[in-house]
């Protein structure tokens, strides 16, 4: 997965994010704005887990979305 295409694409794939990571609200969205590391901090936050385990689940979500094109 290309962060560059999802940062570009961001309104069309956050709703895949918001499917995966359902605490994260709209104002975490529009902070996040397609950039990895916001992703994982507001997933670290909302979640209350490790950094680590923020990257892993991002990983894992990387890899069940890999095929993405806007």
């Amino acid at each position: 997965m290309d962060w560059n295409i999802v940062e570009g694409n961001w309104k069309q794939f956050k709703g895949k994010v918001k499917t995966q990571w359902g605490k994260l609200t709209d104002d975490h969205l529009d902070v996040i704005g397609g950039k990895r590391d916001q992703l994982a901090g507001k997933i670290q936050e909302a979640y209350g887990i490790t950094k680590d385990e923020a990257e892993g689940q991002i990983k894992r979500f990387e890899e069940s979305n890999k095929d993405y094109r806007p």
